[in-house]
């Protein structure tokens, strides 16, 4: 195999050259930047890549074997120990101290986020992956158009018209990598528009406030009921720009109701401020009755529409969106100019195909079903083993929100099921400010099997009795 390895030698240098191929690989080794299992050139290609003898290499090689860096066998050439600890040596009271806050293997984790999410459509995808790669337009030798690719902001802006109610046309949609950048791009722009606090809900998600934050942005919590965010209470704020989750909001699951949409607008429009709808979860809906329509329908003008495909398919494709209107999405495309050059244009080009053919459609359907189910589990689980509790918030997304009876410490819950080998997150993580009198546990569902809720609950359940 024609491996390579970024090595120099100095021909005039006083150490010889089988010396010096020696300290290389010894250094690269130490620093980590040769990992273990690397495999290396062999000596024949190496000492014809430096122009120097065969032997020379040969023996630098064997010395580095006897010393226990690099081993080889027939077949296999010659690597980097397998066994070597490249790593940082950790003071032992220090180490001792992570040893304490380091997650074990849990037979159960019930989190929300990343890891809870079900099968991918793996052979849809490849399929239309697959016709991508032998369109005969193929822009193979070119960047992707900053905003996205038009085929998929073409599909976005009919499938978002049909499934969401949004009223956007193609030009006011831009492709990004996920919510996590169209915020990060919010974040810049704001403080241009004389907006240097974002207001959010609480309870929210923790790793969005500490984004904002690390943007340099003020953060402005603003409680949530069962009617969703608190209005009046953000007009009291003085802030002039929210981040709600107005359909499934996170983590309650409560539902922003049309009074307090109708007040949103007012709002907005007093205040000369905007609403940044994250729609996380996008078409995972099972509640009975008509999702409600995105909060954009109704005050174009002032939302910044972001959805998804993290939850849908899969949060490694990087892939989301965001419809503005025309001066707000020339801001935020100007600001991405300094920091990337858009988004890979086959994921793109593949996202574009599952909409047009339907199959994206077919996939949400089956992904209801299976959610579904596995909360008509969760619901079970929790009358059955957890007496006093309820599932609060609409039947969408891939996790619920279980408020505990009062009273019921639920940092020591979390702590005691833990051990029982069920990792679970209290509402506490949740929120900016404590919330001693309203216990909760917020429980990832759909990727699990229902024995496994059950089980998991089951668990919780006995815990909680004692």
């Amino acid at each position: 195999m024609a491996l390579h390895i970024a090595l120099e030698v100095v021909r005039d240098s006083s150490v010889s050259l089988t010396s010096q191929i020696q300290e290389f690989i010894r250094r690269e080794i130490a620093e980590g930047t040769l990992h273990p299992g690397t495999r290396l050139p062999s000596s024949r290609r190496l000492a014809g890549d430096l122009d120097v003898s065969r032997s020379v290499v040969v023996e630098a090689y064997g010395q580095l074997v006897a010393e226990g860096y690099l081993e080889t066998a027939h077949g296999s050439g010659t690597k980097v120990v397998g066994h070597l600890d490249t790593g940082p040596v950790v003071p032992a009271l220090l180490d001792e101290q992570k040893a304490g806050q380091k997650a074990e293997p849990v037979r159960w984790d019930l989190r929300p986020g990343g890891g809870n999410t079900p099968a991918f459509p793996r052979s849809e995808w490849l399929r239309c992956y697959q016709r991508v790669l032998q369109a005969a337009d193929l822009p193979l030798h070119r960047y992707p158009p900053l905003a996205g690719e038009g085929a998929l902001r073409h599909e976005l802006s009919r499938y978002l018209g049909r499934v969401r109610g949004v009223r956007a046309r193609p030009g006011q949609i831009a492709v990004v990598a996920g919510f996590a950048e169209a915020l990060g791009l919010l974040c810049t722009v704001l403080p241009g528009l004389g907006i240097d606090t974002l207001a959010i809900e609480d309870p929210g998600h923790p790793g969005q406030r500490q984004f904002i934050r690390e943007t340099g942005l003020g953060v402005l919590p603003v409680a949530v009921d069962g009617e969703g965010v608190d209005v009046e209470a953000l007009a009291r704020s003085g802030a002039r720009a929210v981040l709600v989750t107005a359909t499934h909001q996170f983590p309650t699951g409560a539902t922003l109701s049309e009074r307090r949409r109708a007040a949103l607008a007012r709002w907005a429009e007093a205040v000369d401020g905007w609403v940044i709808e994250d729609d996380y979860d996008g078409g995972l809906w099972y509640e009975r009755g008509t999702r409600p329509l995105a909060l954009q329908r109704s005050m174009p003008d002032r939302v910044v529409y972001a959805g998804t495909a993290s939850k849908a398919l899969s949060p490694s494709l990087r892939l989301g969106w965001l419809t503005a209107p025309a001066p707000m999405l020339e801001l935020l495309l100007r600001a991405r100019a300094r920091h990337d050059l858009g988004t890979d244009a086959f994921t793109q080009l593949t996202m574009a195909e599952m909409l047009r053919t339907g199959l994206f459609d077919r996939h949400l359907r089956r992904l209801n079903v299976l959610a579904h189910s596995r909360r008509d589990t969760l619901d079970e689980a929790v009358r059955r083993h957890l007496p006093g509790a309820s599932v609060s918030g609409a039947r969408a997304g891939l996790h619920a929100y279980v408020r505990l009876p009062r009273p019921t410490d639920e940092a020591a819950l979390v702590a005691a099921v833990l051990r029982g080998s069920v990792l679970v997150r209290g509402s506490a993580a949740f929120h900016m400010r404590p919330q001693p009198d309203a216990p909760a546990l917020v429980v990832g569902h759909a990727h699990l099997p229902g024995s496994g809720i059950t089980d998991a609950l089951r668990t919780v359940g006995a815990v909680r009795r004692g």
